[in-house]
């Protein structure tokens, strides 16, 4: 089982991955609230993203998941995932508070519209909470 944790300041950021057949109990109760949870069951994928203001933003700023295909969420994802972990791997020239993590992110995996969605919408906000260009 890959996991992975992304902290951004007040953000939990975690991506964990199982490859194998296994069922996954997923104990919501542990997730905190306003936390935003997004998840692929069938593949035992699950990001949760804590911070101030994500959920706000998926509801009310970020358009509708159908608006694009989920193609063109997969080609930014690979272009936002790439740059995201050039800046990780890159501390004394990127915030590092921001980009704490590298993101290991599968582009051969089909991750569904819903992960591709959020995780778009992820690098749109942070893009629009920290002013970050990628």
């Amino acid at each position: 089982m890959k996991i992975i944790f992304y902290y951004l300041a007040v953000i939990l950021f975690i991506v964990s991955c199982n490859s194998t057949n296994k069922t996954v109990t997923t104990n919501t109760s542990n997730i905190p609230e306003n936390a935003v949870r997004i998840a692929n069951d069938s593949l035992e994928y699950e990001i949760i993203i804590i911070d101030i203001g994500f959920e706000t933003y998926l509801y009310s700023i970020a358009k509708p998941s159908h608006f694009y295909s989920k193609e063109y969420y997969e080609i930014k994802n690979k272009f936002y995932v790439t740059e995201w972990n050039i800046r990780a791997r890159n501390p004394l020239r990127y915030n590092p508070n921001i980009y704490e993590n590298v993101i290991d992110y599968d582009f051969s995996i089909d991750y569904g519209l819903d992960v591709n969605y959020k995780l778009y919408n992820y690098f749109k906000f942070v893009e629009y909470k920290y002013k970050q260009t990628f």
